[in-house]
């Protein structure tokens, strides 16, 4: 593999569709995109999901409606007041908390919703032009939640719901089963499964006589093993005949055909790829080496559609760029489409010849797209507001792999400086931000990110790094950071940082590594074990792995057993891997962005580096943000974050106009 060709070739079109109007040195240009028209880019879609006449309902979220998740719904075509409406009044945030990052928000039956609501997290229900009403009893914990619900199923033939339910009351863990809650009376009629640590995906079959759900236990991640588990249902309700039917894998996504075969995906060969259960035993309906799934990081993950009995559609990952592949049920066969997506999420069946999935380009905005399988005619269905930035500013996402330690191949995607009005001084190379995605089983794609083209469309350069132990490209790639979080992450972030310098892509002297949570945490790393990076910005990253194994979330808590090692015995690891033991490589300016609720990563592992920074005289800016967790929601913090983090840039790089 010849990595300095490719270098050498981007290089070539750093300054390609410039009009060079204006000569300025690199990251100062002006740019038509603010970092209020970045943080305000409502519309991005959360859920998707199908009424039984075809409607189609979606979470949306708005930053400027303090960040919540609004539900959205669409007639289909050619019914009365077919438009794109918002059902869900204010100040109701259809957002779950369960396992802190959520999903499974709200399901739709019959033209009913029922929603977890993020302020008290009880389940409510309403109809269409009315305001919702309670479901559940209220919760006397109000800032926890003593009871949270999500990933519902609808029990039509016992008028219920079906839910993942996790108990906050008592100290200690808090305990996650699957429940059948009322829908007349709001009571938990029944405990239906229990005694396993997690649970997820409860999907009860159509005719009300058999359901499906998946189970797994500490220390394991859903990604690592978990267990599918089918039932018969009582005609009172309860279960028999419980009966593990895979467990050899990371499973997930059970989904009933319309002739009652189970379908889910397994990483059983590698890949995640397509099961059938037919009553007896499985079959791997495909064998690709394709990611048809990916990591349960958020609940009601929906990767596939069974669209009839004969094809289903899965939206998959091939080298950490999306797209959708069409599966013959009977003989396994299966091509990828061709249609021009980076990204697929939320893929839904719509009818029996029609999916409908969020769909994401490399130079557009994403949007809700229906898709017929047999004509090939995709037909947008909702859009976000229109891209806020002509064609010719935008630096389209180019992959590279490039060597790294252990004579491995990491991966990434380059944005080059994109401007027509400016042209950098002839000579000059760009300064270049690493960044670092958070999870770490989480993974970056080519999809457009106004995120990426705010710093792109001011002169500087962009390396958006899936470090090994990414998802997207297969399990060995996935399990090579297993005890090596914190050395083969950082090796593969500053290596893409050398690449680039090495293909004549950056400025040595101008080389910025931003992250957040784990990416945070790569970036902490980077400046205290490599004499890389000139700055850096961290955003609520942890600086103490030994206190986030011992003060973090349940989800989360055993996760350092894969990727570091099990606490205590690996003790003098999580010491050694630790930034805040290392503040002597802590050198270098730095931005520190934290939300005060965050339960994940404690403002007090920030807290700990700035003051180490502060003690040392090394320039660093704290900027915290009251009612905000891991991640940034409100439409003000965002603005002030980003507008933040390009100061602290100039300032300390010293780039003048």
């Amino acid at each position: 593999m010849k990595h300095i060709g490719i270098g050498l070739v981007l290089m070539a079109g750093l300054n390609s569709g410039a009009t060079a109007q204006t000569i300025a040195n690199y990251g100062t240009w002006t740019s038509p995109l603010s970092a209020e028209i970045v943080a305000a880019q409502g519309g991005s879609v959360g859920e998707i999901a199908v009424d039984h006449d075809g409607s189609i309902y979606w979470t949306e979220y708005r930053p400027s409606e303090k960040g919540r998740n609004a539900i959205v719904m669409q007639n289909p075509d050619g019914a009365p007041g077919a438009v794109e409406k918002t059902v869900l009044p204010t100040p109701y945030d259809a957002r779950t908390r369960v396992h802190e990052y959520g999903g499974g928000n709200f399901v739709v039956r019959n033209g009913e919703v029922i929603f977890s609501n993020f302020a008290d997290q009880r389940l409510y229900r309403f109809k269409v032009g009315q305001q919702p009403t309670a479901i559940t009893k209220p919760n006397t914990d109000t800032h926890h939640g003593a009871d949270r619900f999500a990933d519902c199923d609808i029990d039509q033939v016992r008028d219920r719901v079906i839910c993942v339910r996790e108990d906050h009351s008592k100290d200690g863990d808090p305990q996650n089963t699957i429940v059948a809650i009322s829908l007349k009376t709001g009571e938990i009629k029944q405990t239906l499964f229990a005694g396993s640590d997690f649970v997820a995906a409860p999907r009860i079959a159509p005719s009300g006589k058999k359901i499906a759900w998946v189970a797994w236990d500490h220390p394991n991640m859903p990604w690592d093993k978990t267990r599918l588990y089918v039932a018969d249902v009582t005609r009172g309700g309860g279960l028999t005949k419980q009966t593990v039917i895979a467990d050899n894998a990371a499973i997930g996504e059970p989904q009933w055909g319309p002739d009652g075969t189970l379908y889910y995906m397994s990483d059983a060969t590698g890949w995640w790829n397509l099961y059938a259960f037919g009553g007896k035993t499985s079959r791997a309906v495909t064998t690709v080496q394709v990611d048809l799934s990916a990591p349960l990081w958020n609940l009601n993950l929906s990767s596939y559609a069974i669209v009839n009995n004969d094809t289903a559609i899965a939206a998959g990952i091939d080298n950490g760029r999306g797209g959708l592949w069409q599966i013959d049920l009977k003989s396994g066969n299966s091509h990828k489409i061709d249609l021009p997506f980076a990204a697929v999420r939320q893929l839904r069946r719509l009818d029996d010849r029609h999916v409908v999935f969020n769909a994401s380009e490399d130079a557009d905005v994403s949007k809700i797209v229906r898709y017929d399988i047999v004509t090939g005619i995709v037909t947008v269905v909702a859009k976000q507001p229109d891209l806020p930035l002509q064609k010719e500013y935008i630096s389209v996402a180019r992959a590279v792999s490039y060597p790294t330690s252990g004579d491995d191949v990491a991966h990434a995607y380059y944005y080059a400086p994109q401007n027509p009005g400016f042209r950098a001084p002839d000579g000059t190379k760009p300064p270049l931000i690493v960044m670092a995605h958070g999870g770490p089983t989480s993974h970056v794609s080519p999809a457009l990110a106004l995120d990426i083209q705010y710093w792109t469309t001011r002169g500087f350069a962009v390396m958006n790094v899936n470090y090994r132990g990414s998802s997207g490209f297969g399990r060995a790639y996935r399990n090579k950071l297993q005890g090596q979080w914190g050395v083969i992450d950082i090796d593969d972030v500053v290596n893409a940082a050398k690449y680039a310098v090495s293909a004549g892509l950056a400025d040595p002297d101008a080389l910025i590594v931003r992250g957040g949570s784990a990416g945070g945490f790569v970036v902490l790393a980077a400046h205290a074990f490599h004499n890389v990076f000139a700055t850096g910005a961290n955003y609520y990253g942890v600086s103490d792995i030994t206190a986030l194994a011992k003060e973090t979330h349940k989800f989360e808590s055993r996760y350092l057993d894969g990727l570091v090692a099990p606490y205590p015995e690996g003790a003098k690891i999580y010491a050694d891997r630790s930034p805040i033991n290392h503040l002597d490589g802590l050198n270098r300016p730095l931005i520190v962005l934290q939300g005060l609720d965050d339960e994940v990563v404690p403002p007090s592992q920030s807290e700990a580096v700035v003051n180490a920074l502060k003690s040392k005289g090394i320039p660093v800016e704290y900027v915290e943000f009251e009612g905000e967790g891991h991640g940034f929601r409100k439409l003000e913090n965002k603005t002030k974050a980003l507008e933040a983090e390009l100061h602290f840039y100039q300032r300390t790089l010293k780039l003048q106009p």
